[in-house]
């Protein structure tokens, strides 16, 4: 008889372990469920809202053949998070280009942006002048009265999905416009926006 209370324990200590064991798997896979579907991570989007001319000073050197110019260009932008959890995004950048030449650059601080949020950015970027005192296109350019320039944003950083996962994300956006020189507007804006998992 005591061999077969003992072998009870024993058969009730297994079927004890085993549903601990299974009662863990199942845990298991239904967090990985919820972690590739409801969780999944989404790609958060930047999106231009306005670009204005905030100042615009130009003085020409005909005798050099050189153009003296300042440019401030306000950018909104706004980065709509479409995650069911925050997006931690590590310090990033905003750029101004003519014709592919860096001619201006401001910061974007690292934040965080939550479940759902759309987060408004205004960046000020400002043309650093001696950086295009070499380029004998822009004196051709502001003559015509058309001044081509491009603004670049990049957004990167991590969302994580029950604090088990963490998912690399990078958001960007690129806008060509045009500055009108005679009547100090921004015109002909063409954005393109590009998001990776």
């Amino acid at each position: 008889m005591d061999v077969k209370n003992g072998g009870g324990r024993g058969h009730k200590g297994r079927n004890i372990c085993m549903g601990i064991l299974l009662g863990i798997i199942v845990i298991i896979i239904i967090v990985v469920i919820l972690a590739f579907t409801v969780f999944k991570a989404k790609r958060p989007v930047i999106q231009i809202d306005s670009i204005a001319l905030d100042d615009l000073s130009v003085s020409l050197d005909i005798a050099r053949l050189r153009v003296n110019i300042n440019v401030t260009v306000d950018t909104d932008i706004s980065v709509k998070n479409p995650n069911k959890v925050g997006f931690n995004y590590a310090p990033s950048y905003a750029l101004l280009n003519y014709k592919g030449q860096l001619i201006g650059e401001v910061p974007i601080p690292a934040g965080k942006i939550s479940a759902g949020e759309t987060a408004g950015m205004n960046l000020t970027l400002t043309l650093m002048a001696d950086r295009l005192l070499s380029n004998s296109e822009v004196y051709s350019d502001v003559l015509s009265g058309a001044l081509p320039l491009n603004t670049y944003t990049k957004i990167s950083g991590k969302v994580s999905i029950l604090n088990i996962f963490k998912v690399h994300v990078v958001s960007s956006s690129s806008c060509d416009f045009t500055v009108n020189i005679s009547n100090r507007t921004v015109g002909d804006r063409l954005c393109k926006y590009k998001t990776k998992l």
